[in-house]
């Protein structure tokens, strides 16, 4: 397979993991889903799982830059970032091809610490810790860890919520949890 053809698979698989998950989906239902024969699979992916971190990188990369892009849309200031954050998060739960997050999902199918799976998962994570600890700098926060960590930590729960009840409400009540949140970070 061609490099773009190696692409167009991680980019196939990765609707399908998303939408039926990892355990459930094995290489016979790739195969009949993507169009790509179990040796041209093999041939770039000795696994199933090498597969599967190929596809967390790109769904990290492709959701990074949407969600990045789509908050510095919403908002100028670091703190309107941090609380645009959650507007984003609501569009993204309202979309009808929503199944909570890849990475949530992956690190509860592949829980073992050690698992090059969940540590993909958990990178996706610290990179999105880093992303609010950063704008919690910025906006002049006291303890900048903290409150990114509170915000991730809002995020994550939004997410899963969401997903749980099919609703989009989460995003909003984290907002407003969020707001209080960066209030007490940001007073002097």
């Amino acid at each position: 397979m061609r490099p773009n053809k190696k692409d167009e698979l991680v980019r196939k698989a990765l609707t399908v993991f998303y939408r039926d998950g990892f355990h459930a989906t094995g290489m016979d239902k790739l195969v009949a889903e993507t169009g790509v024969s179990k040796t041209s699979m093999y041939k770039h992916f000795r696994t199933k799982e090498e597969l599967i971190v190929a596809v967390l990188k790109l769904r990290d990369e492709s959701f990074r830059e949407w969600f990045e892009k789509r908050v510095d849309e919403l908002a100028d200031t670091p703190a309107g970032k941090i609380l645009a954050s959650f507007d984003a998060l609501g569009e993204w739960f309202e979309e009808d091809s929503y199944r909570g997050c890849m990475f949530i999902n992956a690190g509860a199918e592949y829980n073992c610490k050690d698992d090059p799976i969940r540590q993909e998962a958990a990178h996706h994570k610290q990179v999105l810790l880093d992303y609010f600890t950063d704008l919690a700098r910025q906006a002049g926060a006291r303890d900048p860890e903290m409150l990114g960590c509170r915000i991730l930590l809002l995020k994550e729960g939004a997410i899963v919520t969401s997903s749980l009840l099919g609703t989009a409400q989460p995003a909003c009540d984290a907002k407003d949890t969020a707001r209080i949140l960066l209030d007490h970070a940001l007073q002097g």
